[in-house]
């Protein structure tokens, strides 16, 4: 269902200007500005609040609260109109938000040039299904998905994929491919991943780095993020110094790491880190 089916209107537009917005509180008060005579209160299953909606002089205009809290002014607003009070799981709205922007997305920005080589989703088909096997249906996170081969082979082995990435151009390419699929993908730092998601069982990183002097405390930053949301996770690389890198981010953070080489793809995934929590 779509963000508008499940707040029971015709169509609404956000607040947030963007995924990332979603931890902004500075859209409590710009919302609760609204002038308005008529509510909707999404709750979820434990009933949290989820969502506020309002219907203005152009529509209905909503808030999402999966990443913050709604202010002190919001819940009043809402009490203040005539309101109702709608009910959904939180998994659900967290997909149907996740589509309304990426959507929006693909509205407005154009994709990159698609340089995927052919082969590259057979590669990776075999080199995930031998460690992991199929899936069956549990969450998997592509963090830094780029334009979603990832994505792709973990559906197709029969996880649920998690996407996110910080370049819009590249995220507006899979999707446009449907290499990822709107429900799924998120346009975000991944330095700061954990804001926005909740634990799952798996995670990937896929031909991470290059790493370097300028870009190394990034990457170990996107690294940590990724090992708080998941509890086992594969992070690929091209060179054993990398690999070894990654190992010690990982042991530091309290993981068990192993270590090995991937002679299948000697270009982008040729060493492999195998983190799980200990």
């Amino acid at each position: 269902m779509s963000a508008a089916e499940i707040l029971g209107v015709d169509e609404v537009r956000f607040i947030e200007p963007e995924f990332s917005a979603l931890t902004d509180s500075r859209h409590n008060a710009i919302l609760a500005a609204t002038r308005s005579d008529e509510g909707r209160l999404l709750l979820d299953e434990h009933e949290e609040p989820l969502a506020l909606a309002f219907r203005g002089s152009d529509g209905w205009i909503a808030g999402s609260f999966l990443c913050r809290n709604p202010s002190v002014a919001l819940i009043e607003l809402f009490e203040n109109v005539n309101g109702e009070i709608f009910q959904e799981d939180r998994a659900i709205w967290a997909g149907a938000v996740r589509e309304y922007f990426s959507n929006a997305l693909v509205a407005h920005v154009p994709p990159s040039i698609d340089d995927l080589n052919p082969k590259r989703h057979g590669i990776l088909t075999d080199f995930i299904d031998s460690v992991w096997g199929k899936g069956k249906g549990e969450t998997c996170i592509d963090c830094c998905c780029g334009s979603g081969v990832g994505s792709a082979v973990l559906r197709d082995l029969g996880f649920s994929p998690l996407s996110y990435d910080n370049d819009e151009y590249l995220l507006s390419r899979g999707l446009t491919e449907k290499r990822l699929i709107p429900k799924e993908t998120m346009w975000i730092d991944a330095t700061i991943a954990s804001r926005y998601i909740e634990p799952v069982p798996k995670g990937v990183a896929i031909m991470a780095g290059e790493f370097n002097s300028f870009n190394q405390d990034m990457w170990e930053r996107i690294t940590s993020e990724l090992c708080k949301v998941t509890h086992e996770t594969l992070i690929t690389v091209g060179t054993e110094k990398e690999a070894m890198i990654v190992q010690e981010w990982g042991t530091a953070m309290d993981r068990s790491v192993t270590v090995n080489e991937n002679p299948a793809d000697p270009l982008y995934d040729r060493w492999v880190c195998h983190l799980v929590t200990k």
